[in-house]
């Protein structure tokens, strides 16, 4: 019973860590304008050893803060799309808590979670291209697929052992 309780201690821990990244994640994507021009403001005064070493970065966060302010400017219903990115990180992260709950029951939702976290690398490389991404940032975003799995890998095999402890032992049959 203490090695079933600390177990799903464990689980939970390992879920809210991953809940909360999805949801810093969904947040992030709200404001897209004033993240880029902090960004670049930073690029551009006291982070500038690092635009300096990156100038590739500098280059991209450039062009990606204009068309942004373009869109933002000319197009604003364009960025709507990205509140819906946002909004289905919260959804999804809201998910989870059916394996805080229930993690025996509920393993399906981590078993979805990573489908989605292998789904992201070949998004990334069919739109990336499509879309003018470079490749150094289509593989930061496949990051967020490979790291995204790692803590569902570890609750998964977590779940594993709490199914099996809670299985009642099966008697052997008695030598005839």
């Amino acid at each position: 019973m203490i090695e079933r309780r600390a177990l799903l201690r464990r689980i939970r821990v390992w879920l809210v860590v991953f809940i909360i990244c999805l949801v810093l994640s969904g947040l992030t994507a709200f404001p897209l304008v004033t993240e880029l021009h902090i960004v670049h403001d930073a690029l551009t005064s006291w982070a500038e050893p690092v635009a300096d070493a990156l100038p590739g970065l500098m280059e991209w966060i450039e062009r990606v803060r204009d068309g942004l302010d373009a869109t933002d400017t000319q197009y604003p219903f364009v960025l709507y799309g990205t509140d819906w990115l946002a909004f289905a990180h919260l959804v999804i992260a809201v998910a989870f808590y059916g394996p805080y709950r229930d993690p025996v029951r509920n393993i399906w939702v981590i078993e979805f979670g990573m489908i989605a976290c292998a789904g992201i690398i070949p998004l990334a490389l069919i739109c990336g291209p499509i879309r003018g991404i470079p490749l150094w940032w289509s593989v930061i975003d496949m990051s967020f697929g490979v790291f995204g799995v790692i803590p569902l890998l570890v609750v998964r095999r977590m779940i594993k052992r709490l199914e099996a402890l809670d299985k009642p032992p099966t008697e052997e049959p008695a030598p005839a």
